[in-house]
């Protein structure tokens, strides 16, 4: 059973920072996609950030510049900065892991940014 943990979310003025972690546990040997969703408070959940398994990284045009997605292969981990935050990344933000042909999601993470 894959089991995803995330850390690192709360609250931050306009401007700053924060670091969003994740870790896998369970059975697994080098997963396929490892990345983060968001959902804001009425809206779909959209994809943040993925880092493939071949090393290519994809970014929602939103965060581009901003954001940078991480992923320690050996350790399961998947790691996001973020930087330069605005309220409109408020949201609570999901782990995600795709793999064997299956998705997992973390239980979420709230990032609340005051303006």
């Amino acid at each position: 059973q894959v089991q995803l943990v995330e850390s690192g979310g709360g609250l931050v003025q306009a401007g700053g920072s924060l670091r969003l972690s994740c870790a896998a546990s369970g059975s697994i040997f080098n997963p396929n996609d490892m990345g983060w969703f968001r959902q804001a408070p009425g809206k779909q959940r959209e994809l943040v950030a993925v880092f493939t398994r071949d090393g290519t990284t994809n970014y929602a045009d939103s965060v581009k510049g901003r954001f940078t997605i991480s992923r320690d292969n050996a350790k399961n981990t998947v790691s996001l900065q973020m930087n330069s935050l605005k309220p409109a990344d408020t949201g609570v933000y999901y782990c995600y892991l795709r793999y064997r042909f299956q998705s997992y999601w973390g239980q979420g993470t709230q990032v609340t940014v005051s303006s």
